[in-house]
């Protein structure tokens, strides 16, 4: 029998709670550290990829980076409610051309 991985949201609270409603386990945190512990709990566990804020995520570089290379848990950068910092797009933007050697966005 295969192996079912969970997906797994992490940043404040109105960003989070609907992801609920689509079968995503929702982690409602309050600030970078207690998502540092968050993460690093879900990466321990049976967790495939994490949806981040990136609002949080611009203070966890260390943590980020630690999973980057990783095929498990897959981290992505998502805006919060407070908008898009872009941090999300050029992390993608850096990983396609570390994979093709060009940017091609």
């Amino acid at each position: 029998m295969a192996t079912r991985y969970r997906i797994a949201v992490v940043g404040d609270w109105d960003s989070v709670m609907g992801f609920r409603a689509l079968g995503l386990d929702a982690y409602p945190v309050t600030d970078a550290e207690e998502a540092k512990e968050k993460v690093r709990e879900l990466a321990r566990t049976d967790c495939a990829v994490i949806y981040l804020t990136e609002q949080l995520a611009k203070d966890m570089d260390d943590v980020i980076a630690r999973y980057k290379d990783e095929l498990r848990p897959a981290i992505i950068l998502i805006p919060g409610r407070a908008g898009s910092l872009g941090i999300g797009k050029a992390n993608i933007q850096r990983a396609i051309e570390r994979a093709v050697g060009a940017d091609i966005l």
